[in-house]
């Protein structure tokens, strides 16, 4: 039987209660932005053309599969059928942390399955920027070679680490070591957030360090300050009861996904994927008028997945069909059209997009 270390059992943690109970918080954003109808499309909805380049790959849709899990023996199964349906729709997937895996080379499988699920997918492997800084290229090229990946997502998760009682507090040297990985790595780095977003400023500082993409995780999705707040309420260490107070008192912090794709677009020197409450076709769309080349999802597809292949493929399938007639309303033939498309500003998002 394979030994689980704390890593890996606070991913099991992590799996449960992003499946059992609501995770989310606030919103994202995407109820402010109105793409503009096209009355006359001139455009044939059965021949649109969803395909699009994303580091030198053309992939069948712009839909991501976020990072999920990985790294507990029971969740190799999820990460099996989301290979599968990787492969079968020819989209890019991120896996989890693979730190666990790191830690323990006998959790590597939990990982490894994707490979064997999806040979011709484009993988992107995932570490922590604290574990960069700590481990360097050792972890780099580790968590690459474990599953074979095409790029490397470098994740930032420092109000996750704020709040868990297990979390890491330091956040030096961190752009150093993204910096290097940029130089050293053999695959491209993408940095991603995890459910904060990403400014204009630091985008540009990512940008300058060498980083081919990123994916911004912003607020309105999955609230680490949630899920964090909730392990610490379950434990009765010193100290976790004030953390889960944190948790609860944080779940409003970050910068909407929406406003983090503007933003980011702004500054860009490579693609950036738009996650965090991604739920629709239509946030797909959205997203990429916005700036993004990439829609990314991770609890929309968490409930399919778990209930099995056919499960899973149903929801994209309905997500692929939104994101069509979406398309197909403003008269976008293909995605490079649609992200020319106009759009209206409402609400919040048009507040913190012109301050």
């Amino acid at each position: 039987m394979t030994p689980n270390t704390p890593t890996s059992s606070r991913k099991l943690d992590h799996l449960r209660l992003c499946s059992e109970t609501d995770v989310t918080a606030g919103s994202a954003g995407f109820e402010d932005i109105i793409l503009v109808h096209n009355a006359l499309p001139e455009c044939d909805l059965d021949r649109i053309d969803l395909s699009v380049d994303f580091l030198g790959r053309n992939l069948s849709s712009p839909l991501f599969i976020s990072a999920m899990t990985g790294g507990h023996p029971d969740t190799a199964e999820v990460n099996r059928v989301l290979g599968s349906a990787a492969e079968k729709y020819g989209l890019a997937m991120g896996v989890g942390s693979q730190r666990a895996a790191l830690e323990n080379p006998e959790l590597a499988d939990s990982f490894s399955v994707v490979r064997d699920a999806a040979p011709h997918a484009f993988l992107c492997g995932n570490i922590g920027a604290v574990q960069l800084a700590s481990h360097g290229m050792e972890w780099v090229d580790a968590a690459v070679d474990m599953i074979d990946a095409d790029a490397l997502c470098i994740h930032l998760n420092f109000l996750q680490e704020a709040v868990q009682p297990e979390g890491d507090h330091d956040a030096t040297s961190c752009l150093d070591a993204i910096s290097t990985a940029c130089k050293e790595a053999n695959v491209p780095i993408i940095v991603k957030e995890t459910g904060c977003g990403i400014s204009s400023e630091v985008a540009a500082r990512l940008f300058d360090a060498g980083v081919s993409a990123i994916d911004t995780g912003g607020y309105g999705g999955t609230s680490w300050a949630k899920i964090e707040g909730a392990r610490a309420q379950k434990r009765d260490a010193a100290g976790d009861k004030a953390l889960a107070g944190l948790g609860n008192s944080l779940h409003t912090w970050g910068i909407p996904t929406t406003v983090s794709v503007f933003e980011v677009a702004k500054v860009s020197k490579g693609p950036v994927i738009a996650t965090g409450g991604l739920k629709t076709g239509l946030d797909i769309a959205k997203g990429i008028v916005l700036g993004a080349t990439l829609g990314g999802m991770a609890l929309s597809l968490l409930s399919p997945a778990l209930s099995g292949e056919e499960t899973l493929g149903s929801a994209i399938d309905k997500i692929h069909t939104e994101l069509r007639a979406s398309m197909f309303l403003c008269g976008a033939q293909d995605i490079a059209s649609l992200a020319k498309v106009r759009y209206y500003l409402l609400g919040n998002v048009r507040q913190m997009i012109r301050t």
